[in-house]
């Protein structure tokens, strides 16, 4: 009895030690992807397929698959080529909420608080509907079809998941607030975030 004690309180302790470094490990490499996943958004354009190329390089990282940056480079360049129209209407919705929430900010139209909340829920449901299918893509699904798929998870399948992402919006917004730089780390945190979201709508 004493001895079977012993040997699980050992295995305890060597979960314990094991977990502790592949826990520090994944939270480095979410760090290194954010800053590849800043760099690769500057043209603007690229920042959805930036995005997904930094999920799909933490996915495999997860998966104990081989993942590099020239894996995220790959990776980048077929998102970009495949999802640069895509990317342009996700801009020009963002474009459309942010203008209308302007408008309404203003006070010139009636019913300003009303159409406020409207206007910022829609451009909320943009930005996460954007960064789930970004996540949830796979290299050589088309762009609409995966965005079907985050549009059914988001607001059936997996509210709260969304709710999720919002809150590591919130964090990215303070963080970039209080200082630029700290949006390269904030965006690997998010990015990380989007792919737990993602593997925990398909359980």
């Amino acid at each position: 009895m004493g001895k079977s004690t012993e040997a699980a309180g050992g295995a305890a302790a060597v979960r314990r030690t094991a977990h502790g470094p592949l826990r520090f490990a994944l939270f480095a490499e979410c760090l290194l992807t954010g800053v590849w996943v800043v760099l690769a958004a500057l043209p603007v354009i690229t920042l959805l397929p930036a995005f997904a190329a930094g999920c799909a390089h933490l996915g495999r990282h997860l998966d104990g698959e081989r993942s590099t940056w020239r894996d995220f480079l790959a990776g980048l360049r077929e998102a970009t080529r495949s999802g640069w129209r895509f990317s342009l209407l996700w801009w020009a919705a963002l474009a459309l909420f942010a203008f209308d929430l302007r408008v309404a900010r203003s006070g010139a139209l009636p019913g300003g608080p009303a159409l406020i909340a409207v206007s910022a829920a829609g451009l909320l449901a943009v930005v996460v509907l954007g960064l789930r299918t970004a996540a949830s893509r796979r290299p050589g699904t088309a762009w609409p079809a995966a965005a079907r798929t985050a549009a059914r998870q988001g607001l059936a399948a997996d509210p709260g998941g969304s709710l999720l992402l919002i809150g590591g919006l919130a964090v990215l917004a303070v963080a970039a607030w209080q200082m630029l730089p700290l949006i390269a780390p904030a965006a690997g945190a998010l990015a990380g975030c989007a792919v737990a979201v993602e593997r925990r709508a398909r359980v």
